[in-house]
């Protein structure tokens, strides 16, 4: 999909696919955020650890997956960072 036409707006969900981030990287940046949230009390530079957007990104981008309800945004951001 051409980003720039006008008839076609991109969303959350065009061109979803797997692995656009390989495991390596996808592991490497969580483990970043983990750490970061654990030294700095739930928050980095980029904000508080709960509100923040990077985790589900992370997971799109390897998973193909977008999350979209708060519970399962919730769950995976637990399941990846100690609260």
């Amino acid at each position: 999909m051409n980003i720039n036409d006008e008839n076609k707006k991109p969303n959350c969900k065009t061109g979803l696919k797997k692995n656009v981030i390989k495991k390596d990287v996808f592991e490497r940046e969580i483990l970043l955020c983990k750490n970061l949230s654990k030294e700095n009390g739930g928050k980095c530079n980029w904000g508080i650890c709960k509100k923040c957007g990077v985790l589900p990104l992370l997971h799109k981008l390897h998973k193909g997956v977008l999350l979209e309800k708060p519970k399962e945004i919730k769950e995976m951001k637990n399941n990846n960072l100690s609260f």
